[in-house]
Parts: C-alpha cells; structure tokens; sequence
C-alpha cells in the first residue's frame, strides 16, 4: 500500500471516527430521520461546492444512475441505522461495531461475488461476532432490548457498507471507472433522493425539524461536509485505487478515534469491554483479509508469468 494511501486510511478513520460524536449530539434534538437527512443534504451541497471549485465537469459517463444507488446503499439507510442507534450507544460502542464492516464484507462476497469462503474466513467471522457479544453483554451500556435493537442497527449498517464496496467494483471500476468526486456527489444524490420522501412525511405529521441549539447545527454541518462530503472523496479513491476489501480495513482505527473523540468531548466511560471486544474484532479482520491479500499476491504472480511466457 503506498503512503499516499496510508494518509488517506488514517484521515478517513479520524473523520468516520468523529461521525459517531456528532451523531450522539444531533439525534437527541433532531431525531434520527431529520439528522441522516440533513446529512446526506449537506454532504450534497458540499461536494457541489467542491466540484465547482475544483472545476470538475459533471461527465458521468452513465454511471450517474449506479452511483444514485450506490448512496441509497452506503449512505441513505447506513445513516438512519447509526443515527437510530445514537440514540442509546455510545459513540464509541458504535464505532466498535463499525470494524466489522470487512466481516460482513466477507460474508457478502462469499454468498454474492463468488469470494471463497475459507476457514480461516470463517473463523474469523464467528471471532468477530464474538466480540461484538462481549461488547454488547458487558460494554458501558444498560444490557436491555434498546441495546440489543441498537447494536443490530450497527450490524445491518456494516452489512450495507460491505455490500456496497462490491458493487462499487462492479458498477463503477469494472466498468472503467469514474472521477471519484462525481461517484461520492452522485452517491449523495442517491442518498437524498431515498430519504427526501420519508422526510417530507416525517415534517408533516410531527412539525419543523429546524430546532436545536448552534451546537447541534454546527455538528450537523460537520457531519455533512466533513464526515460524508469529504470522506467520501477519500473512501471512493480508496476503493479505485486498493480494492473493496482492502478499502474496508479503515475500519481498523475507527473505534481507536471513535472511543477517543466520545470520551474527550462527551465524557463517555471507558470500558475493558472496548479492549476486549476490539480486539476480538481486530484479530477476526486478521483472519478474513490476509487470505484474500495472499490470494490476490498469488493470482498476481500467476498472472505477471502467464504474460511474460
């Protein structure tokens, strides 16, 4: 991986990290709705804006429609999942479910893409599920039905992520690939599309969303411009340049930054449920995405032979 590439995973992470703040600031005013709503909106407006500086000519070469979808996937129900469980996690409980994004990334491959599921594969899938029942049994949270529903949201959210990673492969890279500004603007798009009608009738049966204090806006406006405007120019150029799963391994540093930022601004406790089930959950990426490195190194080399012979 070259270093160009390692920036933009740790940038990404510290970014996604913060997602899990803000969120835990704006749901409990604007609900989880309004404030995935508003985020995808903002993270529209903010690539617009981008795009315009930049200059970037809106050439989508008929893939606007692929990345529309795309962002219904990875963006328009991932963020009413994770602002849905805001609302009893701690920031850093749902980053630490995020990491098992390659987890179901290796799930989804196996049953969809026609990746091999291994042992080791395996192995590593039922270790990751063992961390996230020792995080969700024993993490800093009221062990009620609220905490179960809440961690399944996160897992459902990963579940989208994972899926999404592949069909970025093959609707957009496999199809000669697209500028990956007008990917993350066109996957906004989509975003905002799934969500607008759901908004609309949230507004009126239960009244104006545009409530809340400065700090829950200026959350808000992060969480858009920041956390979905930008990270996702960095995620997709990720994803051309590394591939899907290798993309994912930004999971890896999300719950480092995730429990950091919760328990610096909002004074979250910590807990060895965080160690112990982040860690389960880091060994089990280990087990699923060496392999698939080692197999792709392999499949290179037959490859490079096959061409010079």
């Amino acid at each position: 991986m070259k270093p160009a590439d390692l920036l933009r995973l740790f940038a990404l992470s510290a970014i996604w990290g913060a997602s899990f703040l803000f969120m835990r600031i704006v749901v409990p005013e604007l609900g989880a709705l309004n404030t995935a709503f508003f985020r995808v909106l903002f993270g529209a407006l903010g690539l617009l804006l981008i795009l315009a500086v930049l200059r970037v000519k809106y050439r989508f070469q008929g893939k606007l429609r692929a990345a529309m979808m795309l962002g219904a996937i990875n963006s328009g129900i991932p963020f009413v999942l994770y602002s849905q469980a805001a609302k009893v996690l701690p920031a850093g409980y749902s980053a630490t479910l995020n990491a098992t994004t390659p987890l179901m990334g290796a799930i989804i491959g196996a049953l969809f893409f026609g990746d091999t599921m291994t042992w080791r594969k395996f192995a590593g899938v039922l270790l990751g599920l063992a961390g996230v029942a020792v995080l969700t049994i024993t993490g800093p949270t009221e062990h009620d039905a609220a905490t179960v529903l809440g961690a399944l949201a996160c897992l459902l959210a990963t579940s989208c992520y994972g899926l999404a990673g592949f069909l970025t492969r093959r609707w957009i890279t496999d199809r000669g690939g697209l500028d990956s500004k007008l990917v993350a603007f066109g996957s906004q798009l989509g975003a905002v599309a799934l969500l607008l009608p759901f908004f609309a009738i949230s507004t009126s049966t239960a009244g104006s969303p545009f409530h809340g204090g400065t700090g829950t806006w200026f959350a808000l406006l992060a969480l858009g411009f920041v956390c979905s405007a930008l990270a996702y120019i960095l995620f997709f150029r990720l994803i051309a340049d590394i591939g899907p799963v290798r993309s994912l391994t930004v999971t890896f540093l999300i719950p480092l930054f995730g429990v950091l930022w919760g328990w610096l601004f909002l004074n979250e406790q910590l807990s060895w449920a965080y160690a112990v089930g982040g860690v389960l959950i880091g060994a089990a990426l280990l087990l699923v995405l060496k392999p698939v490195t080692a197999a792709v190194s392999k499949q290179n080399r037959i490859d490079s032979t096959s061409t010079s012979s």
